[in-house]
């Protein structure tokens, strides 16, 4: 048998096997991942937000709410702390509402619920023209989102999320 016949066999046989493969291992060549069951204790997190739209504050507000849930939502042995310091402090701002009610009334009821608490950056609201006043009533006002990460960090140990 020539090299040049040896060859196309080889290949024919290699497309030929492909959807065998492909059919056991529903296209994923090493099969699928393996879920590992854990149980997860309450936790200490701050969450850096640094966002610019509604679908990615829905995102911060769905990790965190979600893991709440995890870790049996007390708030008594857990801390879920998102500080504000970016464009998307705009959502929070009483003037915007009626553009933003329904992202503000699913944050206002995590808040609420106590899974969580919302900060924002005073430095960063004002360089967008925001002062407290113009905040909705349950966001936090701190004077420095970065200084605040920092000490949530190191004087509360929360661990850091992005």
């Amino acid at each position: 048998m020539s090299k040049s016949l040896l060859y196309a066999f080889f290949i024919i046989c290699l497309f030929a096997s492909k959807p065998l493969l492909a059919e056991n291992a529903h296209d994923a060549p090493w099969g699928g991942a393996k879920l590992t069951p854990t149980v997860y204790k309450p936790q200490k997190v701050v969450y850096d937000v640094h966002v610019s739209t509604v679908k990615e504050v829905e995102s911060v507000l769905d990790r965190a709410s979600y893991l709440s849930t995890i870790t049996g939502a007390d708030p008594f042995d857990q801390s879920i702390v998102l500080v504000l310091h970016g464009p998307e402090l705009s959502f929070f701002a009483v003037k915007n509402y009626d553009k933003y009610k329904e992202l503000m009334q699913r944050a206002q009821s995590l808040v609420q619920s106590e899974a969580l608490t919302i900060k924002m950056c005073k430095i960063a609201a004002q360089s967008q023209g925001f002062s407290a006043e113009d905040i909705h009533g349950f966001i936090e006002m701190v004077p420095m989102g970065d200084a605040e990460i920092i000490r949530l960090q190191y004087e509360e140990n929360h661990a850091y999320m992005q």
